[in-house]
């Protein structure tokens, strides 16, 4: 028996060829019917408009950051090794039809609508790796072995024509939070409800528009007036109201109302009212289902430029380094061989494009480690994308700062009155106290 069978009941042998434990059964489980009577998947969820913007805004943001393979150093720095045979796949082409944009913001995207995402690792004949093939979640049913307790990933076929069991060390596996330590939760199934409600509402809302239940007003007559029977005669009076009157480029037109009959228009009810503050509630949901500031997603109600700075810089830190870290951490685990990680060989995502901030902050954090001796010219230059320049590479040192290992200078000695002086006078102070004595 493998183990998946008591970590997914229902899953099934993987040689027997039997489909219960498929990624849906117990990892998209929480996909299906709300209790608003939404179906809520991956898809259905991608449509609301909150939902789309808070996923690509992750997948976005994570896919822009160029990758890099670094050694640790004994003093504490980081080593870029250019040369390292992956580079090239992390930075140039993952596979033959993918930029690394692409296969990045898809492995995001399938984490933040799924909580999983998965590659196919493709070998040259020494073995290093050649490829990363991504491969939609919903193809890969996960199980771990009772004998070693490592998982296994068995890929439904489909067009593609890869299907098949395949071990660890052959797929590039990236999850969210878990509730199992193998496969991820998809946030779309744990918040099925909180998005159904959204669903439900997208849903209502368009239906009032499609049915024109709301109306802009009415007409009346007088209820002694003989009621108009003629179906023909009452469109043809509609119409000819709504040709003449409906519209900006009629608006402060004059109407000749006859017969009595009256016009009422019609404001906004509660119903609407209440409708609009319920979609406002969904969206702020939805971001906090992602951790993103709601002006991210378009919710400007409470947005101040003082906050909308703070929360940008909350959601670099508390929202996109963790989802950062996921990815690195994963390539270092897939990627990299074993004696590499024992060697302190890193894989890193620059974020040094979203910690760029204004021209005028960059430039005055530039001049401040300049000034006090941690940054050179070249330093600088290099931040900004310019080449280095002849003796470039000097560090400042303030002059009123001294080394803490090395010993106190000793104190000049007192100066005898009527005595010369022994140093060159500094300043024009100085050079007058000088010709006084």
């Amino acid at each position: 028996m493998w183990f998946s069978d008591i970590l997914f009941p229902g899953s099934g042998n993987p040689a027997s060829g039997t489909g219960g434990g498929w990624l849906g059964a117990f990892l998209g489980s929480g996909y299906g019917r709300a209790a608003t009577g939404a179906t809520v998947t991956p898809q259905t969820a991608l449509a609301l408009t909150a939902v789309q913007r808070a996923v690509t805004l992750l997948a976005e943001s994570v896919a822009k950051l160029p990758a890099g393979i670094f050694r640790h150093a004994p003093d504490g720095s980081k080593e870029p090794l250019a040369d390292h045979p992956l580079l090239p796949i992390l930075r140039t082409a993952p596979n033959a039809f993918q930029t690394p944009y692409q296969f990045r913001e898809f492995l995001q995207t399938q984490l933040g609508l799924r909580g999983n995402a998965f590659a196919l690792k493709f070998r040259n004949p020494d073995g290093t790796i050649k490829s990363l093939y991504p491969i939609n979640s919903d193809r890969v049913i996960v199980y771990v072995s009772p004998i070693d307790r490592l998982p296994y990933y068995r890929i439904l076929r489909a067009p593609d024509g890869i299907e098949g069991m395949y071990a660890m060390g052959d797929i590039h596996h990236v999850r969210w939070i878990s509730d199992n330590a193998y496969t991820g939760l998809s946030p779309i199934a744990l918040h099925r409800e909180a998005i159904g409600v959204a669903m439900a509402g997208e849903r209502h809302t368009g239906r009032v528009f499609g049915n024109g239940t709301n109306l802009t007003g009415t007409l009346t007559r007088p209820a002694t007036a003989p009621p108009i029977k003629d179906p023909a005669m009452i469109e043809r009076i509609t119409r000819n109201w709504e040709e003449k009157y409906s519209g900006a480029d009629n608006a402060g037109r004059v109407a000749l109302l006859q017969e009595g009959m009256a016009f009422t228009p019609l404001s906004m009810s509660n119903a609407d009212a209440q409708l609009i503050e319920q979609r406002r509630y969904s969206a702020g949901d939805i971001a906090r289902i992602y951790g993103i500031p709601p002006h991210m997603l378009g919710d400007l109600n409470r947005a101040t430029n003082a906050n909308i700075e703070q929360q940008s810089l909350e959601f670099l830190t508390h929202t996109l380094m963790s989802w950062i870290k996921r990815h690195e951490e994963a390539m270092e685990r897939d990627l990299l061989l074993p004696q590499e990680r024992e060697a302190g060989i890193v894989i890193r995502l620059d974020v040094r494009e979203l910690l760029r901030g204004d021209l005028s902050s960059r430039y005055a954090a530039y001049a401040m480690g300049r000034q006090w001796g941690w940054l050179s010219i070249n330093d600088i230059r290099r931040a900004e994308g310019m080449p280095s320049i002849e003796r470039g590479d000097a560090y400042l040192q303030p002059l009123n700062m001294a080394d803490a290992t090395q010993p106190a200078p000793a104190p000049a000695p007192a100066k005898t009155p009527g005595a010369p002086s022994t140093t060159a006078p500094r300043t024009l102070h100085d050079m007058t106290e000088t010709q006084d004595a």
